[in-house]
């Protein structure tokens, strides 16, 4: 696919249809609860950003979703890009739109990585961290 036929724009409002959709066609519906309607319509109803790519008809083939204060941080908690388009720079130009649209340079930037992305990272330009910690969700 062409990127210059995708849009990018941070959308205040997608529905949950919607995001269990490029869940799926990214294989990202593996390692979130799309099978539990009430998490996935909390998940988009309180992101603080979310950026989307479109391809020409409007369909949604990419997403990132996000948590942060707009200036000190930001949490990418959701980075999805539909399968057949994945290659082609959609989830480098959202993390870079996300991170303009969070604050610029002056945020940090977290996600979590799936195991089957720990090589696409650092290739996209983001720096591995050895000092993060957390508590699972159970």
């Amino acid at each position: 696919m062409s990127t210059e036929k995708i849009t990018y724009a941070v959308e205040e409002k997608i529905g949950a249809d919607e995001f269990v959709d490029v869940l799926k066609r990214s294989g990202l519906d593996q390692r979130r609860p799309v099978d539990k309607p009430d998490i996935m319509q909390g998940m988009v109803d309180n992101a603080d950003l979310t950026v989307t790519a479109r391809d020409a008809s409007g369909l949604l083939v990419g997403i990132a979703r996000s948590v942060t204060d707009f200036a000190y941080c930001c949490y990418l908690s959701d980075l999805a890009v539909d399968k057949g388009c994945q290659r082609a720079g959609i989830g480098k130009e959202l993390m870079a739109r996300t991170k303009e649209a969070a604050g610029g340079e002056k945020i940090s930037m977290l996600l979590l990585s799936a195991p089957d992305g720990m090589d696409y990272y650092p290739r996209a330009g983001l720096e591995k961290f050895d000092n993060c910690f957390g508590i699972r969700r159970t």
